[in-house]
């Protein structure tokens, strides 16, 4: 349905910008390309470097909090000498499960020195799910903060980690000076490091660029969490890539982020971005459309770190004469629809969109360092988009029984190929990691990474996010893109949220589309609605059901959770939902009954 390609002229107009930034990109190239795994060069180590060259300019911004890189590292030291004392050594594994504020980034520092990977766990998690995904990675020791001490209580006992104080606290508070009081069965270790070094730790067997240095965890949306390690490399690949190549950032230069440190986007990406630049960083809690505008200009934040529902949370708000009164002009992050793109960018006065595409536990990414529209930019990795089974992750193998690759402008499966300097660390789970590749895809011994999304060429290198695998759906014979139509329906106006996905029907093959919606006002015109998705989308993508809510389910990294939602169906779920199905027949939609939805089930009424 998108028509985009990238032109001459479109790149033409970009060349005065990257002349401009081409030392930035040339050093950021050097830091993106670096493959030697034995290479010191690690997150401590570019902390450190910071800390001299940029020793009294500001780290991290926390409310009203400023932590300049020189406190900042010897902060972290503090944390390393703790570590040490405790008997950590490289190889050894904690966990985080902190929410936003800048004692993550000092334990974080800290353990990374030692060669000590952190997992960052999920803060929105609990139960059963909370202690799989701490039991995955088998920490030493669990980093708690006071605002998640009542749900990881839950599960504590359960918990078996190899040391004498596994469980240490960290009160809600800023605990450089108000150390806080920790409960019974938690060490407080804010106490604890005020009698330890603030000197750069000298460790015996330092950590390489190749170590692990974190896991991040899948979000757990279909299944319980995975765990993907991710080196101190993949840290100084983003630093690279998107701090100097895509986002040319320097010390003058504030990221705001409200993303979860858990989040790749934040912890990689943003912070990456940041240590890069010698620029500091907003950790915000939680996001706030009403006082988004307020925090970027009392934090002077020139750039911002977003997902997609992040910007169209902001495009709802009413419009304001102050739409355009601020200092932010840069923003990096993924999801970003075609459909609010250039009103995004136009409304706020946004200069820069550095969208990017990658995976916590993936070998390729793509970065839109040359600043053009509805991109996810070019990589340099070895890369293929491939013809696939709809519906699946699988790609279609020939009677060769090899892959075949998608014309330009097609929508194909993105494999990313597994090199030496393009290596999978995937997952913590063999098997999870074995079934994200693809062996004799093109020839004999070949190895990819299969990603699991559609992409499509826009030329020039330049690809276009399409859809993840499973979020296409077939209907009448036909293959419906639920990202597709979501952008479609994101024209008609007057919705806050739209997901587009399918549902199982009786009697019938296939999936009927079904979209969620979340109207801006009370009321939403039904006809008008029917009649533009008439005029805008071909016959079998028109959305079979409509339910209007008042709220649609999300992750904590503000996906949603497509899952509970196709569960339920066409079923009328919560009390204030509304749902409405186009009857073959009649024209527009009708509000489902129990008695609409018995025939349906039953077949007697055929859609």
């Amino acid at each position: 349905m998108s028509q985009d390609i990238i032109r001459i002229r479109d790149l033409v107009d970009q060349l005065p910008a990257l002349v401009r930034r081409l030392p930035k990109i040339i050093r950021g190239y050097y830091y993106y390309a670096q493959k030697k795994d034995t290479k010191p060069l690690t997150i401590g180590g570019l902390i450190e470097r910071n800390a001299e060259r940029y020793g009294d300019r500001p780290a991290v911004l926390y409310e009203d909090r400023s932590v300049s890189y020189a406190e900042l590292n010897e902060w972290a030291n503090r944390y390393s000498h703790f570590f040490q004392q405790q008997g950590l050594k490289k190889g050894d594994r904690i966990a985080i499960f902190l929410e936003n504020r800048p004692e993550l980034l000092a334990v974080f520092i800290g353990a990374a020195k030692l060669g000590v990977a952190c997992a960052l766990i999920n803060t929105a998690q609990k139960g059963q799910v909370l202690e799989h995904s701490i039991k995955l990675t088998e920490p030493r020791m669990v980093v708690v903060g006071e605002e998640l001490t009542e749900a990881f209580d839950g599960i504590k006992d359960r918990l078996s980690c190899d040391h004498a104080n596994p469980f240490l606290f960290l009160a809600d508070r800023d605990t450089r000076t108000d150390l806080g009081q920790a409960p019974d069965g938690y060490l407080n270790v804010a106490q604890e490091i005020i009698r330890c070094a603030v000197s750069n730790p000298a460790v015996d067997n330092p950590p390489r660029m190749g170590d692990t240095a974190f896991y991040l965890f899948t979000s757990g949306t279909t299944g319980l969490p995975k765990a993907a390690p991710g080196s101190h490399r993949k840290f100084v690949k983003a630093y690279g890539g998107f701090g100097l190549m895509s986002l040319g950032m320097t010390p003058e230069d504030v990221i705001y982020v409200t993303l979860p440190f858990y989040h790749g986007t934040a912890i990689l990406v943003c912070w990456g971005a940041a240590v890069a630049g010698g620029s500091a960083i907003v950790m915000r809690r939680k996001f706030s459309a009403r006082k988004f505008w307020d925090d970027v200009r009392y934090y002077r934040a020139t750039t911002f770190g977003y997902v997609g529902e992040l910007c169209r949370y902001l495009l709802n708000q009413p419009p304001s004469s102050e739409d355009r009164n601020h200092p932010l002009r840069k923003m990096i992050g993924n999801g970003l629809r075609p459909s609010i793109w250039r009103t995004f960018k136009d409304r706020f006065g946004i200069e820069k969109v550095a969208e990017f595409y990658a995976s916590s536990e993936g070998n390729i990414g793509f970065s839109n360092f040359l600043n053009l529209d509805n991109t996810v930019g070019m990589s340099t990795a070895p890369y293929a988009l491939v013809k696939f089974h709809e519906g699946t992750r699988d790609p279609v193998r020939n009677e060769k029984g090899l892959l075949e690759e998608v014309a330009q402008g097609e929508p194909g499966l993105l494999l990313g190929e597994i090199t030496k300097k393009w290596s999978f660390e995937g997952y913590t789970q063999k098997e999870a990691t074995e079934k994200s590749i693809i062996h004799g895809a093109f020839k004999k011994n070949d190895a990819w990474f299969n990603t699991g999304d559609v992409l499509k060429d826009l030329g020039w290198r330049h690809l276009q996010f399409v859809d993840r695998m499973g979020d296409t759906f077939r209907w009448k014979g036909e293959n419906v893109s639920t990202n597709e139509v979501e952008n479609i329906i994101d024209g008609f106006g007057g919705l806050d949220e739209v997901v587009v996905y399918g549902v199982e029907v009786p009697h019938t093959n296939g999936k009927a589309g079904m979209a969620t919606v979340v109207p801006s006002e009370d009321h939403l015109d039904l006809d008008a609605f029917y009649a533009y998705l008439q005029e805008n989308l071909p016959p079998y993508a028109v959305p079979v059901f409509v339910r209007v809510t008042d709220a649609i389910a999300k992750t904590g990294t503000f996906k949603y959770k497509k899952k509970d939602i196709q569960d339920l169906g066409y079923q009328q779920g919560p009390q204030n939902d509304r749902v409405y199905v186009a009857i073959p027949g009649k024209t527009g939609y009708s509000l489902l009954d129990s008695a609409t939805v018995e025939a349906i089930d039953k077949g007697e009424i055929r859609l």
